[in-house]
């Protein structure tokens, strides 16, 4: 597998109650910068998904936002980012943003993180790409998806190697080298297939 050079960042458009959460999409965006891997979002100026393309911009680094029209209209695309697609549906969006990137990291956010978060989660379990997905645990506020993907797991809905292309880390630097090992390591992910019964 080639290096990894581009990293799609789900996050809320939200800043959070806690201050960590947006202290973290500052430190995940230029720690992205620093290692000249492009940012890939979905296009907002606002909450933690602003805070994070501003602080990879600031520190030099490439941006890339893709966002639907629906959510322009509302002004909150961020004309700052050079590197703005405007694309006509949500689906468009998350399609786009998967096929620009090597790797994903899901920073806390609220339901649309969790969808595009899901959606690469099932792509990836079904065998449809193998680029890993990363959990940037912050606060322990993935701790409860984690126990549920567990429990998944255990009740048979969810295969171990499942499991394992999931990286959780709570600080960004780990996380972005694991991210970057399982890339150089990836290897094509197996068809899904029905489990046996049981």
């Amino acid at each position: 597998m080639p290096a990894l050079s581009s990293v799609c960042v789900f996050c809320g458009s939200n800043a959070g109650v806690d201050p960590a959460y947006m202290q973290a999409a500052v430190h995940v965006g230029r720690s992205l910068a620093r290692r000249g891997l492009r940012l890939v979002y979905g296009g907002a100026h606002v909450g933690m998904m602003g805070a994070l393309a501003d602080a990879a911009m600031s520190a030099g680094g490439e941006v890339t936002g893709v966002i639907p029209r629906q959510i322009v209209d509302l002004e909150v695309g961020h004309t700052g980012v050079g590197d703005l697609r405007i694309v006509d549906s949500m689906h468009e969006r998350k399609a786009l943003m998967a096929e620009l990137a090597d790797a994903f990291v899901a920073l806390p956010g609220g339901f649309g993180t969790l969808d595009e978060l899901m959606e690469q989660l099932t792509w990836s379990q079904l065998g449809l790409h193998a680029k890993p997905v990363g959990l940037l645990d912050v606060e322990e506020y993935w701790r409860p998806l984690i126990a549920l993907a567990r429990h998944a797991a255990d009740e048979g809905f969810v295969r171990e190697s499942d499991l394992g292309a999931i990286a959780v880390g709570t600080e960004p630097e780990g996380l972005l080298d694991r991210l970057e090992r399982m890339t150089r390591e990836a290897r094509p992910r197996p068809k899904w297939s029905r489990p046996p019964a049981p």
